[in-house]
C-alpha cells in the first residue's frame, strides 16, 4: 500500500484564511459572522452531503436567539417554512394512558413559547444562501477525511477524500485525487461524533479533565396528516412507555407547515439491555392511544436518524488546539431537557468567528485561540447549559421516574439561585461501557409493523433517499473481526443489528458459524455504531463525498 500511495499524483491545494468543515448551523454561522466582520476574508465551507442540509436532521423546535443575534431582521424574510409555538404539552405515558404534566410545574427554561417549529435542514439551506451572498465558498459533496498538520504539529487545513477508489482501495477508472484546503485556522463543525473532531480530541487530549461525552440516538419521521387533525404550532413531548424505567429517552411531536407533523423518538445510548432496538421502540410508540389517531389516514413522507450529544456542561472538551477549534455539536452543546442545540451551535459559531477575526487581524496563524475557550462558559451558551447540567446525571443514576423528578428539582433550584444545592454531578462511564451481557436480560419480542403506522427498517431507509457510490471501500471499519464474534456476538448477542436504525449490520447464521455482514449502502450516517459498540470495535469514517441520506424537510 505504501508503494501504491507513493504513485498517486499530488493533491491540488487551495489557500484560505479560514476553512470550515461542516455546513450545519455552527459551520454556517461561523462563515457568515466572519464575512460580516471582515468582508475581505477568504472563507470556505466543506459539506459531505450532496447539498447543504442533506445530512441535517433535528426535531426541530428552534430557539430563535442565535438567529436573532446572527441575522437581525430574519423574521421579516420568507426564507423557510416555520410555525410559532402555540401549544406546549408534556406527557408521561403508560402503555394505555397519557398523563399531562401541568405547565406551571415546569421550570421556566423548558417553556417553548417564543420558539418556532421548522425543518433544521431547510434552515441550513437558507443559511447557506446567506453565506454565499456574503462571498463564502461552499463545496457540497466534498467530505473532509484527513486533517493536515505542519512540522510543529499544528493544524493547517484538511484534505477531501479521493473519489473513484475501488473496494480494495486501489484507484478505479474514474479516480480523482482529493484536494487540500489550507487555512490560517480550521473550524471543525462536523456535528455529533464527527470523524475528524473525534481524532483531534484524542490527539490533543482535549477530553482530559472532562466527563465522557454522552449521546442519544434520535429517530424521526415526517408525516402529512389529515388537515382536521393538524394544529399548527402544537408541541408535544413525552417520556415513559415504551421504554422501561432504566432506559432514558422520550418523544417529540411537532405540528407545522402544510399539515406536517414531525414525530420522533430519542433513546439515551447509556442503556444496559443489548436486546433494545431504538427503531422498534419508536415504531411501537406510534401505536400509543395518544399518538396513533393523529397518524391514521396520514402519509409518511420521510425518515432519518442521527446521534445527539447529551453530555452538556460537564462533557464539553477543550475547544481549541494549535491551528483550529471545535464548534457546535462537534463539541456537544445540546441542552438535553430542552431538546435543543441549534441555537447554541449558532452562538458558538459566532463566538469562534469573533476570535478568529481578532487573531487574523493581529497577523496570527496556526496557534490556539485560548480566548474562545475561555469565553463560551461566560456567554449565552454557558448560561443555557449550566442550569441543566445535573438533569442527565440524575436521570441516568435514578431511572426515569425518580430521575425526572430530581432533574426538575435541580432546574428549579438553579432558577432560584441555589446553584450549590446539587453541585455538579458526574456522568460516570461512557455509553458503550453501560452495555451488559445479553444473558442478564430477556429477549424483547417487538410487534411486527403494520405498514400503516409502523414500518420496517428497509422501507424507512428508502424514504431517506440514502445512496452510496457502489464499489467504494466500506466506510464502516471493524478493527478486530475475531473480537466482533467472541464479544459482540457471543456475549452481547449482536446488538449492532438492533441499535443501528438502518439495517446496516446483520449476524447471519451459516453452517460454518455466525458471519458479521455490513450493508454499508444503507448507512444514514447516524454514528450510533461508532458510539455504542461495546468494544469500540466499529469505526465510522466518511465515505465518498455526496454519499449518505438526502433528507427533505427534516
Amino acid at each position: 500500500m505504501a508503494e501504491q500511495a507513493a504513485e498517486l499524483p499530488e493533491r491540488e491545494s487551495m489557500d484560505f484564511d479560514v476553512v470550515v468543515v461542516g455546513a450545519g448551523p455552527a459551520g454556517l454561522a461561523t462563515a457568515i459572522r466572519l464575512k460580516q466582520l471582515d468582508e475581505n476574508l477568504s472563507v470556505v465551507v466543506l459539506e459531505k452531503g450532496a447539498e447543504v442540509g442533506a445530512h441535517i436532521l433535528s426535531g426541530a423546535v428552534v430557539a430563535p436567539q442565535g438567529l436573532d443575534a446572527l441575522l437581525p431582521g430574519w423574521r421579516e424574510e420568507d426564507g423557510f417554512t416555520r410555525s410559532g409555538v402555540t401549544e406546549d404539552h408534556f406527557l408521561y405515558l403508560t402503555e394505555s394512558r397519557a398523563f399531562t404534566l401541568p405547565n406551571f410545574g415546569m421550570p421556566k427554561i423548558l417553556s417553548n413559547h417564543g420558539n418556532f417549529i421548522a425543518s433544521l435542514g431547510d434552515v441550513c439551506r437558507w443559511l447557506g444562501t446567506k453565506a454565499e451572498a456574503l462571498g463564502v465558498e461552499i463545496y457540497p459533496g466534498f467530505a473532509a477525511n484527513e486533517t493536515l498538520f505542519d512540522d510543529k504539529g499544528a493544524v493547517v487545513g484538511v484534505a477531501t477524500g479521493d473519489m473513484g477508489v475501488g473496494r480494495d482501495g486501489s484507484p478505479g477508472p474514474n479516480f480523482t485525487r482529493g484536494m487540500e484546503l489550507r487555512g490560517k485556522y480550521t473550524v471543525f463543525a462536523e456535528g455529533a461524533r464527527g470523524q475528524l473532531s473525534k481524532e483531534l480530541i484524542a490527539k490533543f487530549k482535549l477530553h482530559e479533565g472532562r466527563d465522557p461525552q454522552k449521546y442519544g440516538i434520535g429517530l424521526k419521521e415526517l408525516w402529512q396528516v389529515d388537515p382536521a387533525k393538524h394544529k399548527p404550532g402544537k408541541v408535544q413531548h413525552s417520556f415513559g412507555w415504551p421504554l422501561d424505567d432504566r432506559t432514558g429517552g422520550g418523544s417529540f411531536l411537532y405540528h407545522f407547515g402544510d399539515n406536517l407533523v414531525a414525530i420522533g423518538f430519542v433513546v439515551h445510548l447509556n442503556y444496559e439491555n443489548p436486546w433494545i432496538s431504538p427503531f422498534d421502540e419508536f415504531q411501537r410508540f406510534k401505536h400509543h392511544p395518544a399518538v396513533q389517531p393523529l397518524l391514521e389516514g396520514g402519509k409518511r413522507l420521510s425518515y432519518g436518524a442521527r446521534a445527539i450529544t447529551e453530555g452538556g456542561w460537564q462533557s464539553v472538551p477543550k475547544l481549541v488546539f494549535p491551528g483550529g477549534l471545535l464548534a457546535g455539536c462537534a463539541a456537544g452543546f445540546v441542552n438535553v431537557p430542552r431538546i435543543k442545540g441549534s441555537h447554541n451551535a449558532v452562538h458558538t459559531g459566532m463566538l469562534a468567528a469573533e476570535h478568529l477575526v481578532e487573531a487574523i487581524k493581529a497577523g496570527r496563524a496556526h496557534d490556539a485561540l485560548d480566548g474562545y475557550e475561555a469565553a463560551w462558559r461566560d456567554g449565552p451558551v454557558g448560561a443555557d447549559l449550566r442550569p441543566v447540567r445535573n438533569v442527565k446525571p440524575l436521570w441516568s443514576k435514578y431511572g426515569t421516574r425518580l430521575g425526572v423528578v430530581l432533574g426538575g428539582a435541580a432546574m428549579w433550584a438553579e432558577q432560584f439561585g441555589l446553584t450549590k444545592l446539587f453541585g455538579t454531578m458526574s456522568h460516570g462511564k461512557p455509553d458503550y461501557a453501560a452495555t451488559k451481557p445479553a444473558k442478564d436480560f430477556a429477549k424483547i419480542a417487538y410487534p411486527k409493523p403494520d405498514g400503516k403506522i409502523s414500518f420496517d427498517k428497509l422501507s424507512s431507509v428508502f424514504l431517506s433517499s440514502t445512496n452510496h457510490e457502489e464499489g467504494q471501500p466500506a466506510h464502516l471499519k471493524v478493527k478486530d473481526w475475531a473480537l466482533q464474534k467472541s464479544s459482540e456476538h457471543d456475549v452481547y448477542a449482536g446488538p449492532s443489528q438492533r441499535y443501528c436504525p438502518a439495517g446496516v449490520y446483520e449476524w447471519l447464521e451459516e453452517p460454518s458459524g455466525p458471519r458479521f455482514q455490513i450493508n454499508a449502502q444503507n448507512c444514514v450516517h447516524c454514528k450510533t455504531c461508532d458510539i455504542k459498540d461495546p468494544n469500540q470495535n466499529i469505526v465510522w469514517v466518511a465515505p465518498e463525498g455526496g454519499g449518505g441520506p438526502v433528507y427533505s424537510g427534516m
